[in-house]
């Protein structure tokens, strides 16, 4: 792992209504106002939009005894068009997420061209359907939450101030339902009032928060087939991973039954020749450089082997694995395993091997680390957890070189996540979780579900 300070990225998400709501301050944000605004505007455009639709369609209708409506009613369909752009625009004011229309794109220029478009176009007749909700049934609501919510309670509030002009100090009729008189009850009134009014509040940011969405679902939805084409990308990448994972077996178990013997035989008859040479001479010399040359390809096809997929993964397990991997390295490694009887599914074992082997490398090249430690670990039978970690000197820079960011690819494959913490000075933690269950019906058992503790100092 690089030795150099390590930076730290923050992403921040502008807040929505949703999440302003849950908050302790929001009643001092400007939340409510923008609530009430959403709401407000939202009433008066509805009242418009439907005045507007009843005036078209009144106006289409007489003409059409002239053939001249005829025309105009069919441009009604297109109405929700300008309707929905200008939805789309206050949709900021309480969800600063971008709300994108999701029209179709022209593939020919012309206005019959975007008729033809726009009227087979799904988008136009969602947009219609929200035009008719805005202009029937969703100003009415919006105009009785905002009575309910904030005028009602605002009179109530006012209820001191009202008493003392308009009603001349005697009594006062509070919105048309009850009468109060005297200073007392009218306080008393505008205590309650100001209550109403903290809840309304709420109640105002809740309606504006259904309304926001009910908007966004019908004018702005989300992308259908980007989704579609993310999901099969990512069922794909899985297919490709097994594959993947399928193909290096068959690579090991070929090298391994196929080339690794033919170099032991090859190793074996060497050595046969050497004793049946004389023990001078340039014949032996020959004999010798060559069987040490066949031992040293053998010593590299084994580590080869393992390194495309270790045998002792395939047969034994993940902990064997991981055993064998803290005997490998430099450094000495301690293991601390608590795993399930089962295995786990291999696509999940392989990766997990990999990054802790890698991991381990990094360690040893960079680290200046003397001890490191392993410790897998399946949670609630539906998640494995893998640390590793060392004394060195940390600082690790996930910026510079690509070792980090392949460890994450290879996790993100099967829907996990990697983080390091590694402050300068150290130490280093590497973590990794990777959602996953284990295989049922498995004829060869992993290590024991317990706890256990391997030192390792070898080198590899």
């Amino acid at each position: 792992m690089h030795p150099r300070p390590a930076s730290t990225v923050i992403r921040t998400h502008p807040p929505n209504m949703w999440q302003a709501l849950s908050r302790p301050g929001y009643l001092l944000s400007p939340w409510p106002w923008r609530a009430g605004a959403y709401l407000l505007t939202g009433a008066l455009g509805g009242a418009v939009v439907l005045v507007g639709l009843v005036v078209w369609v009144a106006v289409g209708g007489v003409l059409a005894v002239v053939l001249v409506g005829l025309p105009l009613l069919a441009v009604t369909v297109l109405l929700g068009l300008p309707v929905a752009a200008l939805e789309r625009r206050r949709l900021s004011w309480v969800d600063p997420a971008p709300a994108p229309g999701a029209h179709a794109e022209l593939h020919a220029p012309g206005v019959r061209a975007w008729l033809t478009t726009r009227l087979r176009d799904r988008a136009t007749w969602r947009e219609l359907v929200h035009t008719l909700l805005t202009a029937c049934l969703l100003w009415p609501a919006e105009a009785l939450v905002l009575i309910v919510a904030l005028f009602l309670p605002a009179a109530m509030a006012a209820t001191p101030l009202l008493l003392a002009t308009a009603g001349g100090g005697r009594e006062i009729k509070v919105v048309k339902l009850w009468t109060v008189t005297g200073q007392p009850a009218a306080f008393g009134s505008a205590a309650l009032g100001v209550l109403l009014l903290a809840a309304g509040a709420y109640v105002l940011g809740a309606a504006a928060c259904a309304r926001a969405a009910l908007t966004r679902r019908l004018v702005a939805p989300g992308d259908d087939e980007g989704q579609a084409r993310v999901v099969e990308l990512t069922r794909s990448r899985a297919r490709l991973v097994d594959a993947f994972e399928a193909e290096r077996r068959r690579i090991e178990r070929d090298l391994h039954d196929g080339a690794q013997q033919r170099l032991v035989a090859l190793s074996m008859a060497l050595g046969l020749a050497r004793l049946d040479a004389p023990p001078d001479g340039r014949l032996a010399e020959q004999l010798a450089r060559a069987h040490e040359e066949a031992g040293a390809v053998l010593a590299e096809l084994r580590e080869l082997i393992h390194g495309i997929h270790p045998k002792v993964l395939a047969d034994h397990g993940l902990g064997a694995a991981l055993a064998d991997a803290a005997d490998r390295s430099p450094v000495p490694v301690d293991v601390e395993c608590a795993l399930p009887g089962a295995r786990l599914p291999q696509a999940v074992e392989a990766a997990a091997h990999f990054v802790v082997r890698e991991a381990l490398a990094n360690v040893a090249r960079h680290s200046g680390a003397a001890r490191a430690r392993v410790r897998a670990e399946h949670r609630d039978g539906r998640l494995l957890v893998l640390e590793v970690g060392d004394d060195g000197r940390g600082g690790v820079d996930s910026t510079r070189g690509t070792g980090l960011t392949g460890l994450a690819d290879r996790v993100s494959v099967l829907d996990g996540t990697l983080s390091v913490t590694s402050p300068p000075g150290g130490p280093t933690l590497l973590r990794v979780e990777i959602p996953c269950e284990p295989m049922p019906n498995q004829d060869e058992p992993s290590v024991s579900s317990s706890p256990r503790t391997a030192s390792s100092s070898a080198t590899a």
